[in-house]
């Protein structure tokens, strides 16, 4: 019976496993996404300056990002299904820790639980949608994605809903969604188990140096850091909008902190929409114009975003969400293609150095915010996504790809 299920599913895309991993993904940043959701809140109960918001944003993206590499590194030696839900339990505990945090500092410990519960679920999450991806890996890293995007799009307007008006103690209402996570996972866990044989099978597969042979050790060196950097400039201008784009629609047309919540979910739906695109147009016509196209096609609309009207400034903020977002998927699978067999590993650096891009670029753009003010970090940012002219200097690897897929 082994011997079967290895083959279908190494052929087949195993879809129910997909949506399951991607509902995770869902639970699991829509809990994360509960954090800059509630910032106005935060900052009226503890007079938190902008700087100790950016601050906040650091400790939680740093937790989840330092650890991340490693976590990936040691599970692509070691992969431990369990560590699915043990990573859910962690976002568990640091949700009720901040629903009673009684201080900044109570706050910084909370937060850095549901970072360090994301470093341990992302590198596996990964992993899974990779095995089951039956070779549609853009498609299975989309369907993967759109989740968390899906999750960070909702938590801003379940914030809105039940929070805000009821107040601090109710975050501790979506410990619900927790424990609905962590019996997925421990599901989802349970097929990984299964397929441990199939991982090494995929493992060794993936290794045969046909892509390897077409790029010399150097060039991966050099694409690897050309794509960090474009993970750098996508999500500092991410931590703009996700950390503060509540604050400067508040400043600057007066709308109300709920109102403001609603259209960062309108934005981070149009960030979800983007995401399901990326990874099977990546599939269809190449990861590298794909990657061209998400960020410096984004450049002309953050451009225009910080001198329009309220109405222009949430349609283009829709269209830079879309945008933007196709890119992630795209550059993560191009770059398991330059380091074949090394998923977890990729994920790991990959997921990490974005959360820890966007927690560093809240604190710099928070402490920018405090010294200037709101609209100032908008005009600054919006030259970010120009940095995607450099995606011109990646090398061209999908003819390569394509034939070891037939073979």
């Amino acid at each position: 019976m082994k011997p079967t299920t290895t083959s279908l599913t190494t052929q087949q895309t195993v879809y129910p496993i997909l949506f399951a991993i991607s509902f995770s993904h869902l639970l699991n940043d829509l809990i994360q996404s509960v954090i800059p959701a509630v910032y106005p809140l935060l900052k009226d109960n503890y007079a938190l300056t902008f700087t100790q918001i950016g601050i906040i944003t650091l400790v939680f993206q740093l937790t989840a990002s330092l650890l991340q590499p490693f976590v990936g590194l040691y599970t692509d030696k070691k992969p431990n299904p369990r560590s699915l839900a043990i990573g859910m339990m962690f976002s568990f505990t640091g949700l009720m820790c901040i629903a009673f945090a009684a201080d900044f500092y109570y706050i910084l410990a909370s937060v850095s639980l549901i970072g360090m519960g994301s470093s341990i679920f992302h590198p596996e999450a990964s992993r899974v949608a990779h095995l089951a991806s039956g070779g549609k890996k853009g498609l299975a890293q989309s369907i993967f994605q759109v989740g968390g995007n899906a999750g960070s799009s909702a938590g801003p307007l379940l914030a809105a809903l039940v929070v805000i008006p009821f107040g601090q103690k109710y975050i501790s209402w979506f410990g619900v969604l927790a424990v609905m996570g962590i019996i997925l996972l421990t599901y989802v866990g349970h097929w990984y188990q299964q397929n441990m044989q199939l991982k090494a099978a995929t493992k060794k597969t993936a290794e045969t140096p046909i892509l390897v042979s077409a790029v010399s050790k150097n060039r991966v060196v050099i694409s690897i850091i050309i794509l960090l950097v474009l993970i750098f400039s996508k999500y500092f201008y991410m931590a703009s909008m996700t950390s503060y784009f509540t604050f400067y629609l508040i400043e600057k047309f007066q709308v109300t902190v709920q109102q403001s919540q609603i259209y960062l979910f309108t934005f981070l739906a149009a960030v979800a929409a983007g995401t399901i695109l990326g990874g099977p147009l990546g599939d269809r016509y190449g990861r590298k114009l794909i990657i061209w196209i998400s960020i410096l096609g984004a450049a002309p609309f953050t451009l225009l975003l910080p001198h329009m009207n309220l109405f222009g400034t949430v349609v283009l903020a829709v269209i830079i969400g879309v945008i933007i977002a196709s890119a992630f998927s795209a550059i993560l699978v191009y770059a398991t293609d330059l380091i074949p067999g090394k998923v977890g590993l990729v994920a790991g650096l990959f997921f990490g150095f974005a959360f820890g891009m966007g927690g560093i670029g809240s604190a710099v753009l928070g402490w920018v915010a405090d010294k200037t003010s709101i609209e100032y970090v908008f005009s600054v940012c919006a030259y970010l996504p120009l940095i995607g002219i450099i995606t011109g200097f990646l090398p061209n690897i999908e003819g390569t790809k394509k034939r070891r897929i037939k073979n």
